[in-house]
């Protein structure tokens, strides 16, 4: 994993992390939009390309999220 790759997965951690303590529906979707105002296209794209969440092995809620995450 790149060092981008790897910055991009501890961001989403961190931001699963705050929202963890919410609903599971209300934590995935404000972690989608959270994701989708603040990070740029590309960041989007290279996290949707992760396998950790393509094959969803990563936190089951940003694997969720990503459903929801714009693409370029």
């Amino acid at each position: 994993m790149s060092a981008q790759s790897t910055k991009l997965m501890t961001m989403a951690g961190q931001i699963a992390d705050f929202f963890r303590a919410y609903p599971q529906d209300v934590a995935i979707r404000s972690i989608a939009e959270h994701i989708n105002k603040f990070w740029t296209r590309k960041m989007r794209d290279t996290f949707l390309d992760l396998p950790e969440i393509r094959n969803g092995t990563s936190d089951p809620l940003l694997v969720a999220a990503a459903k929801s995450v714009r693409k370029g």
